[in-house]
């Protein structure tokens, strides 16, 4: 696997912090909200979101 720099590993660092904050908020809202279509898009941005925290994550190991 190729060195991960220090740049590189401060703007995954960022972009994990951005993708955790939308998934809060998308499951915030999707509990807030008593419209069931409402609902099902927050928990599928959510869900969105979390494989790209996921895929992100993966990149540090």
């Amino acid at each position: 696997m190729a060195v991960i720099t220090v740049k590189e590993l401060g703007s995954i660092q960022d972009q994990l912090h951005l993708e955790e904050n939308l998934i809060k908020k998308y499951q915030t809202y999707a509990c807030e909200t008593n419209d069931t279509a409402l609902q099902n898009r927050y928990n599928d941005l959510a869900a969105r979101h979390q494989k790209h925290y996921d895929a992100l994550y993966a990149q540090l190991k």
